[in-house]
This record gives structure tokens, C-alpha cells and sequence, in this order.
């Protein structure tokens, strides 16, 4: 197996002391001890922890070496096998540096307020289908995660992925310099983080930063449908990219959705991408998603990869965990419908879950049943967007809410009495009336931002109810 790094190439990127016996190279990075991988070179960060307090862990545990700062030398025995830098995260940052400098790599960045993490999966599927593709872990999106990401990738792959991510004006900048892409999606612009930008066209603004890093002739892809296209569209053409791809419904965009058939477990497209009609499968549902694979094909047309191909593998695209996956729970009398949403949400993200939800199949005495937690950081907004949800609910036919946090307070008095189906301040306090409503033949969709901590319902209602993964259905290519 080919290492990632050399301890030479490495050492000289990050302008690293050695010290120690030190490993020929490493085959892989990691900045938890408790993940890690035999031979893995450990990072020792500092961010909500001290990495330092950690490096002894990850020697024991097969570590090859650890990364660490020159005033934290003294922690370690005189024989550890150690790179010293000044600082862990800059030396990161230039590995990551070394990493781009070394590809050949055609490279896609992924930013938006809904649907990057999907995005990215999706991307990672379909390029996969033409080459070595190489994309981001999990959600790492942000000061440390994109360049984790890109010094985690090997050098000879086909096709690099990075999701970019923030929460305040300036971050994607410094990002986007280090990734450099051949191409940049923007999936949508919402309000998300109001509480730090104020109104929608700053976060546009933000989000647009994405095209600043782009490499000479690249291309961006842009929401057609989202209000803030033109405002998108002009800040990629002051960032001086010539080459603006725009995808949704609008007639006037490039890659075009001529019609969808949406199922409980997934979704049949028809588009026309860059000029080509294309009829494929999703093997996740929901409109969102729909959108979504119209610039993942985009993207992968203008890398270079086989459209069809790329399509084709789109049939396998599962949602993720805290993202829509779904799980059959065993209950009396039969089995219900766990979709969780947990890991996340905003206004946007939770119209699409719950029409989601709209979507699911239920049985012959089944409910559709929303247990929903607080959408955070909308600043002066939350009250009016959290009462709003509410028409979301009555356009999808949910028959039952539950709602826990201050805010979701405002949504509970806005609904009818019929569909309340219990309040709490938190969602601990929550969770007993959940676990006790479910019954045969429902689906129950939980979701709230990471800090309304919804995923312990989820994980409750698992452990009460053993499940297993629903599966998408067959391959039906019926419009109608």
C-alpha cells in the first residue's frame, strides 16, 4: 500500500524538528486518539481540548508519530517519536498546502446553507464511478477540517472533494485558498446564522466568498432558483470566473430538472445536464436531494468524469446518519418509520424534512408524526421562523408534533390542538412522551439543531424499538 506521506515530504512541508525513531512515512492522519489507525501520524490540536494531553494515548494505541508544538516538547519522553512545530494547526495548514501543490487532482468545493454534506457524499459516488476519488470525512467543513481533509489526500487519486463551511463573514476565504478548485458549488442560500450576519444578502456574500479561491478557468455552479442567484452570479463575475453553470427548475438553467417522480424511499429525475438528457435514479429522497444531483452532474461533467456512469451510481446514494437516515423500529403490532434528521437544522432544512416526512409511507393506522427542537442562531428572526414551520406541517399532512425548547414554544401555539402531540423545555424532558406514542404503521421524523440535542431521541427510540436500515425500493424509471 502506497504510504500517504513520506516522513521526508512531511517533515519539509511543515519545516518539522524530528525527534525520536521516527517511521519511514505514515499512513494516514488523525486527531483523535480513540479513532485512529495503526501507523496514522497524530495531530495534537488544540481546539475544544489540548491534542497534547492525548499524544501519550495515541502512541500507545500504534501511533507512528505525533505532531506537537516546541513549548509542549518537555511532556514527552526523550525517545518519542515526535515532528515539532510551532504551531500544530499551521503545520496542518501547510501539510494541506503540500497536499494540493503535489495532485492532479481535478478538485470540487462544495459551500451552502442547506445540503453540503449530502452534496459531497453525492459527489464522492459519482466521481467514484469514473476514478480514485478522494472527499471530505463527515462535516469537515471548517477552520481544521478543510485542511485535515486535504492533507488526508493521496496523491495520485482522479478526483478530490471539499466541503467548506462557516458561520461568520471571512471564513471560507482562507479555505478556499488552501483547496484552490477546479470547480465550486453554491447549493443555497438561506437564512442560516442570521444571528451573526443580519440579513440573507450577507450571508450570500459570504458564501460567494467560495469563488475567490477558484483555480484559472474554473467554473461555478449556482442555485438558479434561489432568490439570491444574481447576487451569486455577480460576485463570481467580479471574482473574475468566466465560466457560471447554473442548475434548478429555471428555464434558464444549464442543469435542468424537466421532471421528478418522488417515493417514499426515493426519487426518478429526468434532466437535462450541460446539454445532455439524462434519466436516473436516487436511492434517497426528498426534492432537496433532487436539486442537489443536478449540480453534482454538473460538477461531474465539467471534471471531466462519464456522465453516465455518474448518474448511474447515483442509485446508491444513501442518506446519512442525523441526515435522513432511516430506520425500521419494531413496535407492537408491526413496525414503524424512524427518519433522522437529528444532526442539524435551519428553515430551509426543515421544510425539506418535513415534506419528507409528507412523503413517507405509513400503514393502515399510521401517523406521520414531527418531533422538532429548537433551529438556533436566527437572532431577533427565531420567534416568526419558528411559528412559520407550522404551514409547513399543515402542507405535508403531519398529523402529530412534538416540540421541545423555548423557541419550537412558538410553533406550539401556532399549531391546532389536533396536531399537538406534546411540549417540553427540553428535549430530555421530551423523550418519555415520544418513546410512548410510537405505534404500528407510523413515521416519525426527529430534528432540531445539534444543540436542541435531538439525537438522543433518536438513540432512544433505537434502543427501545431494535431497528434496521430501510432500504431504498427498486428502480422503477416511472414519471407521473
Amino acid at each position: 500500500m502506497t504510504p500517504l506521506w513520506t516522513l521526508s515530504a512531511m517533515a519539509a512541508a511543515m519545516r518539522a524538528e524530528r525527534s525520536g525513531v521516527l517511521p519511514a512515512s505514515v499512513k494516514g492522519i488523525s486527531i483523535d486518539s480513540r479513532t485512529m489507525a495503526r501507523g496514522d501520524a497524530f495531530f495534537a490540536l488544540t481546539d475544544v481540548r489540548d491534542g497534547h494531553d492525548f499524544v501519550e494515548a495515541a502512541l500507545q494505541s500504534g501511533a507512528g508519530l505525533a505532531v506537537v508544538t516546541r513549548d509542549k516538547r518537555a511532556m514527552f519522553a526523550a525517545d518519542a517519536p515526535l515532528l515539532i512545530v510551532d504551531d500544530v494547526l499551521d503545520a496542518l495548514r501547510d501539510l494541506a498546502r503540500a497536499a494540493r501543490a503535489r495532485t492532479n487532482a481535478k478538485i470540487i468545493a462544495v459551500t451552502g446553507s442547506v445540503g453540503k454534506t449530502g452534496t459531497k457524499e453525492a459527489l464522492r459516488l459519482a466521481l467514484s464511478a469514473d476514478g480514485e476519488t478522494h472527499a471530505s470525512a463527515a462535516s469537515y467543513n471548517n477552520h481544521w477540517g478543510v485542511p485535515l481533509s486535504l492533507a488526508r489526500c493521496p496523491a495520485d487519486v482522479k478526483f478530490a472533494v471539499f466541503e467548506i463551511g462557516m458561520n461568520h463573514a471571512g471564513e471560507i476565504t482562507p479555505l478556499v485558498a488552501l483547496v484552490r478548485p477546479h470547480v465550486a458549488i453554491v447549493t443555497t442560500v438561506e437564512p442560516v446564522h442570521l444571528e451573526y450576519f443580519g440579513s440573507v444578502e450577507k450571508i450570500a456574500d459570504a458564501k460567494a466568498e467560495i469563488f475567490s479561491g477558484l483555480e484559472p478557468g474554473g467554473a461555478a455552479i449556482i442555485n438558479r432558483d434561489n432568490n439570491q442567484y444574481e447576487r451569486l452570479a455577480a460576485a463570481a463575475t467580479a471574482a473574475g470566473v468566466s465560466n457560471i453553470v447554473s442548475f434548478g427548475e429555471h428555464a434558464a438553467a444549464q442543469a435542468r430538472l424537466v421532471r421528478e417522480a418522488l417515493k417514499p424511499d426515493s426519487s426518478c429525475v429526468h434532466a437535462d445536464i450541460l446539454g445532455d438528457d439524462v434519466t436516473y435514479k436516487l436511492g434517497a429522497p426528498g426534492h432537496h436531494l433532487v436539486m442537489n444531483s443536478l449540480a453534482v452532474l454538473a460538477a461531474a461533467q465539467l471534471a471531466g468524469a462519464d456522465l453516465a456512469h455518474a448518474a448511474l451510481a447515483l442509485t446508491r446514494l444513501r442518506a446519512p446518519v442525523g441526515r435522513g437516515a432511516r430506520l425500521t423500529l419494531q413496535v407492537s403490532g408491526g413496525t414503524a418509520l424512524l427518519i433522522d434528521e437529528s444532526y442539524n437544522a435551519n428553515p430551509a432544512s426543515m421544510a425539506a424534512a418535513i415534506a419528507l416526512l409528507g412523503q413517507a409511507d405509513i400503514g393502515p393506522q399510521g401517523r406521520r408524526i414531527a418531533v422538532l427542537g429548537d433551529m438556533l442562531e436566527l437572532g431577533d428572526e427565531g420567534v416568526r421562523l419558528h411559528a412559520a414551520v407550522a404551514q409547513a406541517l399543515e402542507a405535508a399532512k403531519v398529523d402529530l408534533v412534538y416540540c421541545s425548547g423555548p423557541l419550537m414554544h412558538s410553533l406550539w401555539q401556532a399549531l391546532p390542538s389536533s396536531r399537538r402531540g406534546g411540549y417540553a423545555e427540553t428535549a430530555a424532558q421530551l423523550e418519555p412522551a415520544v418513546l410512548a406514542a410510537i405505534r404500528a404503521g407510523d413515521a416519525v421524523m426527529v430534528k432540531g439543531s445539534f444543540g436542541s440535542k435531538m439525537g438522543p431521541i433518536v438513540k432512544a427510540l433505537e434502543r427501545q424499538y431494535s431497528g434496521k436500515t430501510h432500504d431504498p425500493e427498486k428502480w422503477e424509471p416511472v414519471f407521473g
